[in-house]
């Protein structure tokens, strides 16, 4: 269980169910069960129509947890910023997992996400993900005007997460 843990642990995905007979399903109420302080939605593995996304960012919120809303482009970005989620990242998905950072291959992409963004939801904090593995991808997407960042398989894939963590770190 995540509360065990000293740090905050995101859930990979919510469904917008009510809690109950939900076979498959991940209700909020399963995830602050578990200790966990928000989740992911709308991940380009996961994706979601934007009513449902809608849903379960007011059913996160109502529980008290954080939504992560994903977008593959900063037109989608736009669109689900007007559900005015705290974070949103945009992570194009031809560039999820590998080794090229979005920061560096399309730096414009995040340049008109934050652009977007903030024109419907000034308080919607724009994270980056995609491809970002060294602290110099993280310094770059922080001067392209990223909040933060997104990531995961710089993470799960190294040999020495603890490592991987620092060098992130390094570029903030």
């Amino acid at each position: 269980m995540a509360a065990v843990l000293s740090l905050p642990v995101l859930a990979q995905h919510v469904d917008p169910v009510e809690a109950g007979q939900r076979t498959g399903s991940v209700p909020v109420e399963a995830l602050r069960a578990c200790g966990v302080v928000g989740s992911l939605l709308n991940h380009s593995e996961h994706r979601m129509e934007p009513l449902q996304l809608q849903d379960a960012i007011r059913r996160l919120r109502d529980a008290g947890l954080v939504p992560v809303v994903c977008a593959g482009s900063p037109e989608e970005a736009e669109t689900l910023a007007r559900f005015q989620p705290p974070y949103l990242a945009i992570e194009p998905p031809e560039l999820i997992g590998g080794t090229v950072s979005v920061s560096t291959a399309q730096p414009q992409v995040i340049q008109g996400t934050v652009a977007r963004v903030r024109r419907v939801a000034p308080d919607t904090h724009v994270l980056c993900g995609a491809g970002i593995h060294h602290r110099s991808d993280v310094a770059a997407a922080l001067d392209l005007g990223s909040q933060g960042i997104l990531v995961a398989s710089a993470v799960a894939k190294s040999s020495d997460p603890e490592r991987a963590i620092i060098e992130l770190l390094a570029g903030f």
